[in-house]
């Protein structure tokens, strides 16, 4: 369940098509460059990524479109940021970014990442998920949301 839930810049980007990415901490690496070549792409065209970016590949993601003109939806299973990260500030100033916390929890949790996950695919018009296998934290969510035609594919 959402304690709370805290906005820190443009919330006009709630309104737009938004596609939800999320990763798995174990991926293949013939998959990572198949991500690396979806980000740059996403990037070209401007669509808007809403994520956690807390895994590897997400933060590598998140490093890949911040470096275009797209907006992007940043979801904390954290409360807020006290100081903004140096490489979100410019985007921030942009208005191309929203920071969302979805937990008033000092640290994320197992828990707080899962109730994170769940909202912001729900937020989402599309998903993809990487790298998901049985053993995933991401799995249940996956399973979850298969139904709902939201599911995109690399």
């Amino acid at each position: 369940m959402i304690v709370t839930t805290e906005y820190l810049g443009n919330q006009e980007l709630l309104k737009l098509q938004k596609t939800a990415f999320l990763a798995s901490s174990n991926i293949a690496s013939e998959t990572v460059l198949r991500v690396y070549d979806w980000a740059t792409d996403m990037r070209s065209r401007r669509d808007c990524i809403i994520s956690g970016f807390n895994s590897k590949l997400e933060q590598d993601v998140l490093h890949f479109l911040l470096k275009g003109k797209q907006p992007v939806i940043l979801v904390l299973a954290r409360r807020m940021y006290k100081v903004i990260p140096k490489e979100l500030q410019e985007a921030l100033t942009q208005n191309r970014l929203l920071i969302v916390s979805v937990s008033n929890a000092a640290r994320q949790s197992k828990n707080t990442a899962m109730m994170r996950n769940k909202w912001l695919c729900e937020m989402a018009d599309r998903i993809l998920f990487v790298g998901v296998t049985e053993q995933s934290s991401l799995y249940a969510l996956k399973a979850a949301f298969n139904n709902k035609q939201k599911m995109i594919t690399l």
